[in-house]
């Protein structure tokens, strides 16, 4: 979309906070990271903030961040962490304090437990095209209402405009508030967001990305922001980086070898993973570039039976069967993907409108594991119930809002690991 788009609009006044946006600010749904630019002056950086039953205003303090990168030089980015909240509460919240102030409101989740419904949308590879607006748009109409937005990388596409243009991550900023500074979005890094360009002097990985959305990694153990986990309501939600080091030894592989086993599935029935590549792709685009990520860690997704693995990067969407690959010791030839009850569904969701096009180049004939694959924009609705069952739905951009081209009933590993296959041959 041009730079001049209504949703690229700046909102008026002097110092008026832009792009505001809002994740979980620590493990189980207590806090909240707001973030906002500035571009006139740092302002305050205060966010004032109560609950909808409560007159009594509190308010928290946070920092205020610049970067550059090449000629651009970033706006004043606030990130200020809300503490102390009450569960299942709506609170508003005023950022712009002393100039042009900003009000928005969320709602906090319900207390962790294991029968709690819960609802997550899914979104990845948004970017900022027609296509875009219109997954955006088709998420917020969605009958069904995600409570909360799972984010599976590549958010503004800034890199693919000359010297990687970082105006564009300030629009996707403003293109997004309209949904992420009133419901947190999770956010997973994708390859997007590397911005590693050393031709024009930028050699540090995932600057402008890093610096302006920020997650809460440090309460779950993490020593960096593209791998942590949380736990929403009866969610526990691990993100992993496709583009940091995960072989063996490394702090990746370190953190999630010590975070599964941390699991309390009478706690947090539901165990969701995201990353960007996806391991399962029978799209001739990014064919096997999640493989080497597989070797190391699909093992481990079976022995601790994740129940579903959202990614995106490929532009285009799929689901499988529950299916493993992990028999294979380089001698015994074992090297086909299975039908394994314990294995996680996996899902390609990298379809939100980017800006390079559709992946429609499939490998022929459909692989036996793909349960079902189309390459058409839109997004996904995974609503669990209780802890034994979950309802997903995905739906098109083409079809209207409450129509969905594919769903799933989804029973939980743990508590019902039997046979959830859609498809009666798999």
């Amino acid at each position: 979309m041009p730079l001049d788009a209504d949703v690229f609009q700046v909102p008026p006044g002097y110092n008026a906070p832009q792009q505001v946006h809002i994740t979980q600010g620590d493990l189980v749904g207590k806090a909240v990271i707001v973030s906002w630019v500035t571009v006139d002056e740092p302002g305050t950086n205060t966010v004032v903030y109560w609950s909808e039953n409560s007159e009594q205003k509190e308010q928290a303090e946070g920092k205020v961040y610049t970067y550059k990168y090449y000629n651009y030089t970033s706006g004043y980015i606030h990130h200020c962490t809300i503490r102390h909240l009450e569960f299942n509460t709506k609170y508003y919240y005023v950022v712009g304090i002393g100039h042009t102030e900003r009000q928005f409101w969320f709602v906090t989740p319900p207390e962790v437990g294991p029968d709690v419904p819960y609802s997550f949308g899914l979104i990845g590879d948004l970017g900022q095209s027609y296509d875009s607006n219109v997954t955006l748009t088709h998420y917020e109409r969605n009958p069904r209402k995600g409570q909360t937005l799972l984010f599976v990388g590549d958010l503004s596409y800034a890199d693919n405009y000359p010297c990687h243009d970082n105006n564009r991550w300030d629009t996707w900023g403003r293109f997004v508030e309209r949904s992420a500074a009133y419901q947190p979005w999770i956010w997973t890094a994708g390859n997007h967001e590397i911005d590693f360009y050393p031709e024009i002097g930028e050699t540090v990985p995932f600057k402008p990305y890093s610096h302006r959305y920020r997650v809460p990694y440090r309460a779950s153990g993490s020593t960096a922001p593209f791998w942590y986990s949380t736990k929403r309501a009866s969610a526990y939600i691990i993100v992993l980086s496709s583009y940091s080091a995960y072989g063996k030894y490394t702090p990746q592989y370190k953190w999630l070898e010590e975070e599964l086993p941390k699991v309390n599935r009478s706690e947090t029935p539901w165990l969701i993973v995201l990353m960007h590549a996806p391991w399962y792709n029978s799209y001739n685009y990014h064919y096997m570039e999640g493989e080497t990520m597989r070797v190391m860690y699909e093992p481990w997704f079976v022995k601790y039976k994740v129940d579903v693995v959202f990614a995106g990067h490929v532009h285009a969407y799929e689901r499988s069967e529950r299916v493993s690959n992990i028999a294979y010791n380089v001698v015994n030839g074992l090297c086909s993907p299975i039908k394994d009850l314990s294995a996680p569904v996996y899902i390609t969701i990298g379809d939100g409108g980017n800006l390079e096009g559709l992946a429609t180049n499939m490998t022929e004939p459909q692989p036996a594991y793909s349960a079902y694959r189309e390459a058409s924009f839109g997004h996904a609705i995974f609503e669990i119930k209780n802890r034994t069952h979950a309802y997903y739905g995905w739906n098109r951009n083409q079809d209207g809002y409450a129509v969905e081209a594919d769903s799933m009933w989804f029973l939980n590993r743990f508590w019902s690991p039997i046979d959830d296959s859609t498809t009666a041959d798999s």
